[in-house]
């Protein structure tokens, strides 16, 4: 990356030498008439981070940035001009029968070693980050209730069990009313399994029914997985009631307290950073965001790996157009299959949506600076930093082993959180350009601001500033390594994060392909 700049001068970026636009750095733009650093002279007033043209540009013409085409000139663009969405022509999707498998491994970086963090060690041998009392549902029958009861449980009986951090009600739309033995229902089904095993709760959470749902809570708990402790009362169903909602309630709470109990008695200890599963993720993405904030956690990423830790990526729509540069990382041709099926899966389900991937790309997106959804891809990688890609989870799955993991997920970002949580993921990182206040209940959420003046007219919401790259005042790798260290810090409860002190969590959303009934 280039930084190309005056002291109080237009500023532009060039991320490769083979680029032929850079993007304004200035936070207002610059206007029509504006010389740039080498002479150039813009004919537009062209906005913060969007894009000029260094060349002119004929019909047909390639677009590049990241050293990548991202799209062809549908019309003469003159050098200056800037780039706009309509003046491109987007490229068709890489075809995934061509792609170039496991064909640019990287080499093992040299590992990091005597990084540590304060957790929960549970008995299935994952390491919590927080220590939650989770309670999940079977149906959305119960939510009512169960949220009645969360709000006693936390006003009654948390402040007895000093040591529990919190409670969550795992609330979502699914259990009844579906086609449960569709061909993709185990998606959802696989994603409350794995949400109630996530390591901030303990491995394990209560589960509340209603009785005559078709989501039954065996299937929620059992499935043969016999590291979920299943010792104490974990089940309530709503219909065994015979005095009503008092009765609910009681019932409800007096399970939480047996669990409260046991969950006071935890006490953090001191694990290895290999014992963290880190989830990436974008939203409200600017063209800054493959610039600053993913560079920088993609640099974090590099070195939570050499300590040994997992660390995952997802967003399928936001990869597809660059999964060359991904299939070419994977570590064997079997991880680098998995990821050609992640795609391929996505490609169909939208195709049965009459849906491409084009529709990504929101009005947001495109205010700031990104044109498509190529360019979006191109910056999303990013913030999977240079190492092997060393496996693939589908969306629900629960991670198996270390390393790099890309966890196939839609990119909307409350789904997108729900299955990274449904993985084991215990903490989350969240990148955002434009800004917005997303967080989560069961995992503590670092928020990266992609710009500076996002961070300064948001500083009770962002945590850390990636602007600092775009303006010199800090290098991605410096930006890494404060990454890296507060991640550790946030994981052994040291620091709270801004999403943690105002409480901002975001709803579990389940991703239910299959057909409602």
């Amino acid at each position: 990356m280039q930084l190309i700049q005056h002291a109080d001068s237009p500023r532009v970026i060039q991320l490769n030498p083979l680029d032929n636009v850079v993007v304004i750095v200035n936070d207002q733009g610059v206007p029509a008439g504006t010389e740039l650093p080498g002479g150039l002279v813009t004919i537009d007033h062209v906005p913060q981070s969007h894009k000029v043209n260094l060349v002119d540009i004929p019909v047909g013409g390639e677009i590049i940035r990241y050293g990548q085409v991202i799209g062809y000139a549908l019309q003469p663009i003159p050098r200056g001009s800037w780039v706009k969405e309509d003046l491109l022509r987007m490229p068709t999707a890489p075809q995934l029968d061509k792609l170039p498998m496991s064909d640019a491994v990287p080499a093992a970086l040299p590992p990091l070693t005597g990084y540590t963090f304060e957790g929960f060690r549970n008995v299935d041998g994952t390491v919590g980050t927080r220590n939650i009392l989770g309670i999940t549902t079977t149906v959305q029958c119960v939510t009512g209730v169960l949220d009645h009861a969360v709000k006693r449980i936390r006003e009654e009986l948390l402040p007895k069990y000093p040591n529990v951090d919190d409670v969550v009600a795992l609330t979502h739309s699914y259990g009844c009313g579906v086609a449960i033995t569709a061909t993709d229902a185990y998606i959802p089904i696989r994603t409350v399994r794995n949400l109630a095993r996530n390591p901030n709760l303990g491995g394990e959470a209560l589960v509340i029914s209603l009785g005559c749902e078709k989501l039954q809570a065996g299937q929620v708990m059992h499935d043969g997985d016999l590291s979920v402790d299943l010792s104490e009362p974990w089940l309530y169903r709503l219909q065994d009631s015979s005095h009503g909602f008092v009765e609910m309630i009681e019932q409800i709470m007096e399970l939480a307290e047996v669990r409260l109990k046991k969950l006071d008695l935890r006490r953090r200890e001191t694990v290895p950073a290999s014992e963290l599963i880190l989830g990436m993720q974008c939203g409200g993405s600017d063209a800054f965001s493959g610039i600053t904030a993913n560079p920088a956690l993609g640099y974090a990423s590099d070195l939570l790996l050499r300590a040994g830790a997992t660390v995952m990526f997802s967003e399928v729509t936001e990869v597809r157009d660059a999964i060359y540069l991904l299939t070419s990382r994977a570590q064997d041709q079997k991880v680098a299959e998995a990821l050609v099926h992640e795609m391929d899966w996505y490609d169909r389900y939208l195709a049965k949506g009459e849906a491409d991937r084009s529709a990504n790309t929101t009005p947001g997106n495109k205010k700031g600076g990104l044109s498509n959804i190529v360019e979006k891809s191109l910056g999303s990688i990013v913030k999977s930093g240079s190492s092997a890609i060393n496996g693939v989870v589908g969306p629900g799955e629960r991670v198996q082993h270390k390393g790099l993991i890309f966890c196939a997920t839609p990119a909307s970002d409350f789904v997108c959180g729900t299955l990274q949580l449904a993985a084991g993921m215990n903490l989350h990182v969240f990148t955002t350009g434009r800004g917005t206040p997303y967080g989560l209940a069961m995992a503590p959420v670092v928020k990266v601001s992609t710009r500076t003046e996002l961070a300064q007219r948001w500083p009770d919401l962002i945590d850390i500033d990636a602007g600092r790259i775009a303006t010199g005042r800090a290098t991605i790798e410096e930006l890494g390594w404060e990454l890296f260290h507060y991640y550790l810090d946030v994981a052994s409860g040291k620091k709270e994060t801004w999403a943690e002190k105002h409480r901002l969590h975001n709803d579990i959303v389940l991703f239910n392909p299959a057909p409602i009934t």
